[in-house]
């Protein structure tokens, strides 16, 4: 069956998140589980900032007792190397973290890499998300001037999680900024509000809400919230 999915809103690699990637491991069913890390997001921020979060990441998961593999993709060519895709394709947990998702996506869409993590997800394998990470592998990506962090619209991700977009740190700002990015969104597009601290983890159409935070969904105009433990449905 499909491993689940989990779409966080910010706090990858802190302490914060520790008990909802605990439990992300324990999906697996792996006494030792095998996690992939991509700090790929961070890379146009600079050499240092990408292994930083390489490193946050190779310690978080560590210690929560896991075997840790950095999959260090800068740039689209590194996604079509056929180490770093099988690196993917192993891996129980496939772990996406944050930076800028228009970089993200446009490294990772169609690439040998990519489609490995598809089918590595589709046998089983956790696939994790944090804010770019979370934005781009939903079927819709929001856009953003930034600063001052106003919406552009929508573009095509990479889809795994069909007819939903994401808009990540959503406790960060102010709900009427949030209203109009919502509104920019295509028809009948899903868009989840996550705020940070907080994941939705998923498994086909039905979600659960774990950490901290809230998950504001919006279906039109229509607002619904959920905290820690709420089940809901796309």
């Amino acid at each position: 069956m499909p491993g689940p999915v989990a779409l966080v809103g910010a706090g990858e690699f802190l302490p914060a998140m520790a008990a909802v990637d605990a439990e992300l491991l324990a999906a697996s069913g792996r006494s030792r589980p095998r996690v992939a890390i991509l700090p790929t997001a961070s890379w146009p921020d600079g050499e240092a900032v990408f292994l930083r979060w390489a490193a946050l990441g190779v310690e978080h998961f560590e210690g929560l007792g896991a075997e840790v593999e950095v999959v260090l993709v800068r740039t689209r060519p590194d996604g079509d190397d056929r180490a770093h895709a099988q690196a993917v394709g192993e891996a129980d947990l496939i772990y996406l973290s944050g930076g800028r998702p228009d970089h993200l996506l446009r490294t990772l869409a169609g690439t040998a890499l990519w489609a490995a993590a598809v089918a590595a997800n589709a046998r089983g394998s956790v696939l994790a998300g944090c804010s770019a990470g979370a934005m781009v592998l939903c079927s819709q990506q929001a856009r953003f001037r930034s600063p001052p962090h106003l919406p552009l619209g929508f573009q095509p991700g990479l889809g795994l999680v069909a007819g939903v977009a994401v808009l990540p740190h959503y406790d960060r700002f102010p709900e009427t900024l949030a209203a109009l990015r919502v509104a920019r969104a295509p028809r009948g597009t899903v868009v989840l509000g996550i705020d940070e601290d907080t994941a939705a983890i998923g498994s086909d159409s039905e979600w659960l809400v774990r950490g901290s935070g809230r998950v504001t969904v919006w279906r039109g105009r229509r607002r619904e919230r959920h905290r820690a433990g709420d089940i809901f449905r796309i």
